[in-house]
């Protein structure tokens, strides 16, 4: 909030222990990935090792019965994919969004701001991404669609624990969210306020930067959620969500733009 000074403590990092501690990497290290010969150390690691695609591609379990016919069963799978997938980039948004806000959180030289905003491009690339998985489901045929839909049962996107996570971090019109929070910080730590670096533009330097990468990830999240409600309007009309909601309304109830103090600042400035 302008004119109150946010304090955050920066989270803990992992620092390098004694010879005998175990680190995260040695506990889950697969007892085969390596073997050492002649001192030095070979991997016999496969691609499909690497990525567990055995288990990776046994995952999809269409519900729909064989006797609903071929098409309904692939559709279903290509449903399934899609949200396993967008699941899964949620976990590298969440993620990068999270070292993002680590990296702002005071004190933050600029050397920290500028990994922030490393890793808030990236974001911002990621929510592309998932406004795209949103378009590749238009391709799911409503024939297919209302055949397997009755054996989602009370399954619902609204459940998504990763997508409330998201946002947590984001905000939107009445919380403004633990990275905006830390950008704020992060701009005060350098003595200016969120106005005063949109009004100095460039001369605000790498801060400047971070605050037009977080505009750039609003507008993404925002076309991805009116994407996502398009989408369900034309597939479900005025039905109401597996999980019990109202549908498309509380779809459209939810549909917000994030970083509106920064919105508003942008907006406010003037040619000098």
């Amino acid at each position: 909030m302008r004119g109150e000074r946010v304090r955050f403590r920066r989270p803990l990092r992992c620092h390098a222990r004694g010879k005998g501690h175990r680190t995260h990497q040695d506990i889950h290290r697969r007892p085969d990935d390596r073997t050492v010969r002649g001192g030095s150390a070979l991997s016999d690691l496969t691609y499909a090792d690497y990525l567990r695609m055995e288990t990776l591609l046994s995952l999809q379990e269409p519900r729909a019965p064989h006797t609903a016919g071929r098409a309904v069963v692939l559709a279903e799978q290509f449903f399934i994919i899609t949200h396993q997938s967008c699941e899964l980039w949620l976990k590298q948004l969440a993620a990068d969004l999270d070292a993002a806000v680590e990296s702002l959180v005071p004190p933050c030289d600029p050397h920290d701001l500028e990994l922030g905003l490393e890793f808030l491009l990236r974001a911002a690339d990621i929510v592309r991404v998932l406004q795209q998985q949103v378009l590749v489901l238009e391709k799911l045929p409503l024939r297919c669609f209302a055949a397997f839909r009755p054996h989602l049962g009370t399954a619902s996107g609204a459940q998504s624990t990763q997508f409330r996570r998201l946002t947590a971090l984001l905000g939107n019109e009445h919380d403004p969210g633990s990275l905006y929070e830390a950008f704020t910080a992060a701009a005060d730590y350098h003595g200016q306020t969120v106005p005063d670096v949109c009004r100095r533009g460039v001369e605000s330097g790498v801060l400047h930067r971070v605050a037009e990468a977080l505009v750039d990830l609003g507008n993404g999240y925002w076309h991805w959620k009116v994407a996502h409600l398009a989408l369900v309007s034309g597939m479900v009309g005025e039905q109401s969500g597996t999980g019990g909601s109202s549908g498309v309304d509380f779809l459209a109830r939810r549909t917000s733009r994030p970083f509106p103090e920064l919105r508003r600042s942008r907006g406010k400035v003037r040619p000098s």
